[in-house]
């Protein structure tokens, strides 16, 4: 077993199958245990004009299927919208209205290393390319996906840009501008041990 990492990363820390930093388990390999390193998982929807929110558990966090099928599970006014943060290093938001269904994943090259953002990418009917750089950030999806809550595909774009926010700020800012910052925040102090 390899050293344990925690919030402070060591140097030289995190070599080896149990690194304690999910997601990065071996070179250019997919972890497979994206659930153990979710932040957080948000589902939002509108009811009688009002943003509800609730935390999800991990168990159904780290894996897309899962979460299609409790967005799909919600009746909302303006689509149901799950907003996950894995491990400080990338976000996922989808939404469903009806049986139509959008994705966004804010950094195309997360999918070299974890399940969840390569099942994004999937369902996009992309793949993560050699060729992508690892330091630049490319969001993929759809960045218009907010457009008619009030936040245009420019701004998400610029957002998912901003080398200096972790998702979980990106996520906040993207609640904040569609009208349900004070309930997200809430609900992730709430679910973040």
């Amino acid at each position: 077993m390899g050293a344990q990492r925690g919030p402070v990363r060591g140097p030289g820390g995190g070599s080896g199958g149990d690194s304690g930093d999910p997601g990065r388990g071996g070179p250019g390999g997919r972890d497979d245990r994206a659930d153990s390193a979710v932040d957080f998982a948000v589902l939002l929807w509108r009811e009688d004009s009002a943003w509800q929110a609730t935390g999800l558990p991990e168990r159904s966090a780290g894996d897309l299927v899962a979460l299609l099928a409790v967005a799909r599970q919600q009746p909302s006014e303006a689509g149901t919208i799950v907003l996950v943060s894995v491990a400080d290093d990338f976000f996922v938001a989808l939404r469903c209205t009806g049986r139509h269904e959008q994705f966004l994943l804010s950094d195309v090259t997360a999918a070299r290393e974890w399940e969840l953002a390569g099942e994004v990418l999937d369902r996009l009917g992309l793949q993560p390319s050699e060729a992508d750089d690892l330091d630049a950030v490319t969001p993929a999806g759809d960045l218009d996906m907010f457009a008619e809550l009030g936040m245009e595909s420019m701004e998400v774009a610029a957002l998912c840009g901003d080398p200096e926010l972790y998702p979980d700020e990106m996520l906040q800012s993207i609640a904040d501008r569609i009208g349900a910052g004070a309930l997200f925040h809430r609900v992730v102090d709430a679910t973040v041990v």
